[in-house]
């Protein structure tokens, strides 16, 4: 920030200076020419006092008799040299340098002198020249007529003079230049130092630790930063969580199938056992466990898709229709009295999260369903959700409810506070993962899932799990 800072302020303020000493330096020879016009015009003058005309009238001719020692007065130091040169009135050379280039220009209309005399540039003997011309009227005896009279200056002097105002000029500029630096620099620093405090802060913390910057005290144009940082590391904090709690229950859960796995077979290789029934244990432990690294993953899975933004719109009543499909050989071998109804419901979701929701929540209802018991699958949507304890659904979108309706024995209450934590199995057995990642699902989706018993004449006639998500806008097309 600060060489940003210094680059942007220094370079537009030096390329001004530079700008502005180049026009100093015009402006400085201008005003400098103009002092010492004013000697070349008197240096001319004391000349033109010296002129006379000698001869008849018939014959008039212009007499100098200027020596050039008059002009020494002139000479500001030994840096600069004059000459001059006296034209006669048929433009003859009359006296002074001959080899002094005549002048051919024209008066101005208007001078800024009373004299009638001109000031022009020119190159004597390989040097530069500053050059007057006064049209001198010179009378005599013999008549009168008009002189020309060119006085010349070497220009050493005029641009020794220039450099000095220009250089000195730029030695303030310079400082004018340092004295911006050391006050961007110093101000940067003291406007940053916040910020270098926070990064100190956020170095010295352990790899660990996530908790969030306190926000009293920060400036107002750290906010933002510091707001966004805290809103990162929350979000990392629950992904390492998540790793952590995942990596911690899979060692626990995987540990004991594999231990019953080894014992099988050193029970097998030991001959307690018949080889088929040793085999079909072994089969048996094989398949948990497999199922069980698969609702692991799944749960997994879960929290990656929750990192991947706005999921797609699918059509939900499509995605229960394709599992309850799935499923048809479990719903047709428990012999169930099994009902499927459905509408267009729209939702925001993943495909393979859908299908996992409906597989599990189905999966449970058939294990607990007594063979020849009824099975409902419904799904609905809803203009308004009326259900006191939801607001999914509340506004002009509405709401889509997915409704599982078993014959089962329902939830005992005992059981019902740890239903939807990892690995709290009910009576049916399994793993306990199931409700799990329906919760998980569901809560990405941002809805919500209940479990209720059905109650008739006072008993348990089954459970109904109920999951209500938001519906989709629908302008936006239903993905294929």
């Amino acid at each position: 920030m600060r060489s940003r800072l210094l680059v942007g302020i220094l370079v537009p303020v030096g390329l001004l200076i530079a700008a502005n000493a180049h026009r100093l330096y015009e402006d400085a020879l201008k005003a400098i020419d103009t002092a010492y016009d004013r000697t070349l015009l008197a240096s001319a003058k004391t000349i033109g006092e010296q002129l006379d005309v000698h001869g008849t009238r018939e014959d008039p001719h212009l007499v100098s008799e200027v020596p050039y020692a008059a002009l020494e007065a002139f000479e500001a130091d030994n840096r600069s040299r004059m000459f001059y040169r006296v034209t006669g009135f048929r433009g003859e050379w009359v006296s002074g340098f001959d080899d002094l280039p005549a002048w051919h220009g024209k008066l101005p209309a208007r001078g800024a002198y009373a004299a009638l005399v001109d000031f022009y540039d020119d190159v004597y003997q390989g040097e530069e020249v500053r050059v007057a011309v006064l049209k001198q009227p010179v009378s005599g005896e013999a008549g009168l007529g008009v002189a020309t009279i060119q006085v010349a200056e070497t220009l050493e002097i005029r641009r020794t003079l220039a450099r000095q105002v220009l250089i000195s000029t730029l030695w303030r500029q310079a400082a004018l230049l340092a004295v911006i630096a050391i006050v961007v620099w110093g101000v940067v620093l003291f406007a940053t130092w916040p910020v270098r405090e926070l990064s100190r802060s956020i170095g010295a913390r352990a790899d660990d630790d996530l908790s969030p910057i306190p926000m009293p005290g920060v400036p107002a144009e750290l906010a933002p930063l510091v707001v966004a940082i805290n809103e990162a590391w929350h979000r990392q904090a629950g992904l390492f969580a998540h790793q952590k709690r995942f990596v911690r229950d899979t060692s626990h859960q995987l540990r004991t199938p594999l231990a019953v796995l080894k014992a099988q077979v050193q029970s097998a290789r030991r001959g307690d056992l018949p080889l088929t029934q040793a085999i079909d244990e072994i089969g048996a432990t094989v398949d948990g466990a497999t199922a069980l690294a698969n609702q692991m993953l799944a749960l997994a899975k879960v929290e990656q898709l929750r990192q991947q933004g706005d999921p797609p719109r699918l059509d939900l009543a499509e995605t229960v229709r394709e599992v309850a499909l799935d499923l048809a050989p479990l719903i047709a071998d428990a012999e169930l009295d099994f009902e499927l109804i459905t509408e267009p419901a729209p939702v925001r979701g993943h495909e393979w999260a859908l299908r996992e929701l409906v597989r599990n929540l189905l999966h449970n209802a058939l294990r607990h369903c007594p063979r020849g018991g009824r099975l409902e699958l419904r799904v609905t949507a809803r203009a308004r959700d009326v259900d006191a304890g939801s607001a999914l659904g509340a506004g002009p979108a509405g709401g889509i409810e997915l409704r599982i309706a078993d014959s089962g024995p329902g939830i005992a209450a005992a059981l019902r506070p740890k239903l939807g934590q990892p690995f709290a199995a009910g009576a049916g057995g399994g793993s306990g993962l199931g409700l799990a990642i329906c919760r998980e699902i569901v809560g990405s989706l941002g809805g919500t899932l209940s479990l209720d018993n059905r109650e008739q004449d006072g008993v348990i006639a089954g459970l109904d799990a109920v999951v209500r998500l938001p519906a989709a806008p629908s302008p936006d097309p239903i993905a294929p």
